[in-house]
């Protein structure tokens, strides 16, 4: 543990940074908004349609966890303020252990609001929508894909984020073919959208019995998950709709109607389908939502000058063209090659502890200037 002059000298530079950046936070703002929604909510009347507050009940929502991590952030300095003052009255062990957590603490929650601060789009603040595919080399690429879902979920779980399964194609001996995930919460898409490429693993083979070392690839893509009333034009003889039944493991859960819906959006050749809902309009509905949020991503790519690659022209599952590499023979470690980061940790991330690697490459592109 810190000696009291090593504590006071990293208390006075978090108490710098924090200073600084609680200036350019927007909590006026956030709260005088969140008041006005409240008053809209509370008028009579207001829920004589509650389909029409879904958009004002997610902004509420959304401004509440803000104000929340604003509140938290406050609440950490002052803390450490009164902390600071009794180590300095009398510095004994149990003052220097009280603050040298609370000066742990407060740099984690200065490193979370930071990261808040650099979500310059709208779409950064909301869901997102994120799909894995396996690149080319059967039932160990389709497995590295199973694992990468379960690493999403784990992330999630983590950051108190709601996770639905949209569509899940599974493979034929083990893994996944193809999964779509609805990932609900404050600044899902501006955290995740860097997981935007080609994932590579390197490891010994569970699939082969020479014990070979493999290497495997998947393709991750993260869309900002857009509503109804996203201002995409899609024309009905734009789309091809197809019907079929969902899949599943057999058995009584096999749906024996065509309720699953596949979309195709002629023009780009974008396609999309939920087998999510028993209900084919449902599936529809969110069908179509994800062929609008690709649209608007397409979109996005086209005016971002600076963005890595567009969707249509990106760079085969393969060789040469990861955005990080998941390393567990001959040695364990993890590389984003975008932004050079590391982590030794292999099991914790793979576990769902992204948030350095993620915050580093936010920090990486906010540093370079890059949009994304």
């Amino acid at each position: 543990m810190l000696e009291y002059p090593e504590l006071k000298a990293a208390s006075a530079d978090l108490i710098d940074q924090y200073e600084s950046l609680w200036g350019r936070l927007d909590y006026a703002e956030t709260k005088t908004r969140l008041d006005a929604i409240e008053k809209e909510i509370s008028k009579p009347g207001a829920w004589d349609n509650p389909e029409a507050l879904t958009p004002l009940l997610k902004e509420k929502s959304q401004l509440s966890t803000k104000l929340e991590m604003y509140d938290g952030l406050s609440e950490a300095k002052d803390d450490l303020d009164a902390w600071l003052e009794l180590a300095q009255e009398d510095p004994d062990e149990e003052s220097l252990s009280a603050l040298n957590a609370q000066v742990a603490l407060l740099r984690e929650r200065l490193a979370g609001t930071e990261l808040a601060t650099m979500f310059a789009f709208e779409h950064d603040k909301g869901d997102a929508i994120l799909e894995i595919h396996p690149g080319a080399g059967g039932v160990e690429s389709q497995d590295w894909a199973e694992m990468l879902l379960r690493m999403y979920y784990r992330y999630a779980e983590r950051k108190g984020f709601k996770v639905t399964q949209l569509d899940y194609q599974a493979g034929e001996e083990a893994g996944l073919k193809s999964v779509t995930l609805q990932i609900e919460g404050l600044f899902a898409y501006g955290l995740l959208k860097g997981e935007t490429g080609v994932h590579r693993l390197i490891r010994i083979s569970p699939f082969d019995s020479s014990g070979r070392r493999h290497t495997s690839f998947a393709s991750v893509d993260v869309y900002p998950d857009m509503d109804e009333n996203i201002e995409i034009e899609v024309k009905d003889e734009d789309l091809r709709i197809d019907t079929f039944r969902s899949s599943g493991p057999g058995g009584q859960s096999v749906n024996k109607t065509s309720s699953a819906v596949r979309i195709t959006h002629i023009p780009t050749g974008i396609v999309a389908q939920c087998q999510n809902e028993k209900s084919q309009h449902r599936n529809k509905a969110t069908a179509l939502r994800l062929v609008k949020a690709r649209l608007y991503e397409r979109e996005l790519k086209k005016i971002e000058e600076s963005r890595r690659q567009d969707y249509q022209a990106k760079d085969a599952i393969a060789w040469g063209s990861q955005i990080r590499t998941y390393t567990l023979q001959p040695y364990r470690l993890v590389k984003d090659h975008r932004s050079n980061c590391e982590s030794g940790n292999v099991d914790a991330f793979l576990d769902g502890d992204l948030d350095e690697m993620i915050r580093n490459y936010l920090l990486f592109i906010h540093a370079h200037g890059q949009k994304h």
